[in-house]
């Protein structure tokens, strides 16, 4: 017998997902991968924290191309420990940062592309946090945006800044939010960077690299919830076409933005991305999958846990939680 199945973890969750027919997927979800910690967004793994992860993952479970583990999870052929690794939006360090990491560790993954950012574009999010990150120190009136005025000292007062933007601008209509944030930015005459997503080169070598296949997360990343049926149905169809022609193949992986169902997305959402032509959706609904689970909703999770203990305890809850 093997060290790696002596040890306790693999123990542990072997008996959580065991082979076959009552086996469990774990989804993992990432964004980002920074070169170091960044202090306005502790919860994005460095490259340090992300190689430990990965070095994890690979001891203690079977990573599969998420194509793969959806298929084997509806034939009930999974192996113990199945899991599968994904990043949504399509940020410039997936490539750079993200993927010899994966690479070093022999693990596939699946990145799920907002096609409408791509070459210089920026998501609403980036906007706040590096407004937030760029503001002087000092005292700044947001009344511009029916807002108090607001006190910028230090990474947790920025921290603080950030949560009290996105919160205020997220569920805004996504022409209207992009204009907003932008605006605001602009009224502080701040310069913010344009090279956080892919360009439409490197993607192309992403989508070329061992282990990588790419899927679709609409054109700009709305809420469908917050669409119309026309509006959603256009997102959903754009970012999947645009992929396929700069990729020249199809694309049967979808991602929902934001991804809570009956809050982010709706059954007719659900229909839209059948019609398309996606064989596998994933959601953000945290929990492992079964092989009871709706193959265009499958659940995943974030372990933002911080030390090797916490994140393989994270994972084995994950899996011991029964879906809603």
């Amino acid at each position: 017998m093997s060290t790696n199945a002596l040890h306790p973890l693999t123990l542990a969750l072997s008996l959580a997902s065991p082979a076959g027919a009552r086996n469990r997927l774990s989804i993992l979800i990432h964004h980002r991968v920074l070169p170091t910690t960044d202090p306005l967004q502790p919860e994005v793994p460095d490259c340090s924290t992300f190689d430990w992860q990965m070095r994890l993952l690979a001891r203690h479970f079977n990573v599969l191309p998420l194509a793969e583990a959806g298929r084997r999870l509806r034939e009930g052929s999974l192996p113990a420990r199945a899991a599968a690794i994904t990043f949504d939006d399509g940020y410039a360090d997936n490539l750079t940062h993200a993927l010899p990491i994966l690479q070093a560790h022999g693990l596939p993954a699946t990145f799920f592309i907002a096609t409408g950012f791509l070459d210089g574009g920026r998501m609403f999010n980036d906007t706040l946090i590096e407004l937030a990150r760029r503001l002087p120190e000092g005292r700044h009136d947001l009344a511009s945006i029916g807002l108090a005025q607001v006190e910028v000292t230090d990474a947790a007062s920025r921290r603080a800044l950030i949560r009290t933007l996105i919160g205020h601008f997220k569920y805004q209509p996504m022409l209207e939010r992009k204009h907003r944030c932008e605006t605001l930015a602009a009224q502080f005459g701040l310069q913010l960077p344009t090279d956080l997503m892919l360009t439409r080169a490197q993607l192309r070598t992403l989508h070329h690299s061992t282990g990588v296949e790419i899927g679709a997360h609409t054109s700009h990343h709305p809420i469908l919830a917050r669409l119309d049926d026309a509006q959603a149905r256009e997102e959903i169809v754009a970012g999947k076409q645009a992929l396929e022609t700069l990729l020249e193949q199809p694309v049967r992986l979808f991602a929902y933005p934001n991804g809570r169902p009956g809050k982010d997305y709706l059954p007719q959402h659900v229909a839209m991305v059948r019609e398309a032509g996606f064989d596998l959706a994933v959601s953000t609904a945290p929990a492992a999958a079964d092989r009871h689970a709706d193959p265009l909703q499958l659940p995943r999770f974030t372990p933002w846990d911080g030390t090797p203990l916490r994140f393989g305890l994270r994972l084995l809850h994950t899996l011991l939680r029964r879906p809603a």
